[in-house]
């Protein structure tokens, strides 16, 4: 696994010689661990301390890490974009954005050899940017949250399946406190697959 990082970090600093993006790679577990999780792409937080899940999502994830009686290093933890993806308003701040279609393009195909590297026994995405690049296009988030799919996950000539429990993005919660009982819900069945 170091050598597929220190490969992914030397590609992707080559990308942007002119500005400094931080790149932040996944972290935990690699060896075959219970849970992968998978979200968007790290926020300002999460560049700033070149870690995953360390921000205002970071602290649901230890509520989600506590209902399932896991432990932060049990699991692995990435995202599907591997840098922070900004915007800049009319008054000079710099700001979270979703990813655009050319970071998801370029970065996706990382994230499944990463999948099939670290070999999850379970994949949770969090929100519809992680399940679009497991399951295409034209899943969405509200119709697939709180049930176990099975995915097939290709990388050049290698391809395994997987099954995924796709959450709501913890930040979603953050912002719309009325998806907190379903978000609850699904950690419950999540944990009863265990």
């Amino acid at each position: 696994m170091q050598s597929f990082n220190q490969k992914m970090l030397r590609f992707f600093q080559s990308l942007w010689p002119a500005e400094e993006k931080p790149i932040v790679l996944g972290e935990g577990n690699t060896n075959h661990p219970p849970v992968m999780l998978i979200g968007e792409a790290p926020g300002e937080q999460e560049s700033l301390q070149g870690r995953p899940f360390v921000g205002k999502a970071g602290k649901n994830l230890d509520g989600f890490l506590q209902v399932l009686e896991l432990k932060r290093e049990d699991i692995y933890i990435s995202n599907v974009v591997k840098i922070r993806p900004t915007k800049v308003s009319d008054k000079g701040r710099v700001s979270n954005r979703p990813p655009n279609k050319e970071e998801l393009a370029l970065f996706t195909p990382y994230l499944m050899e990463e999948i099939l590297l670290v070999q999850p026994r379970m994949i949770v995405t969090l929100g519809n940017f992680a399940l679009k690049a497991l399951c295409g296009p034209k899943a969405i988030i509200g119709d697939m949250h709180g049930k176990e799919t099975l995915v097939t996950v290709k990388h050049e000539k290698q391809a395994a399946e997987f099954c995924i429990f796709p959450l709501y993005h913890p930040a979603s919660i953050i912002y719309n406190r009325s998806l907190q009982e379903v978000y609850d819900g699904d950690l419950q069945a999540l944990k009863s697959l265990f």
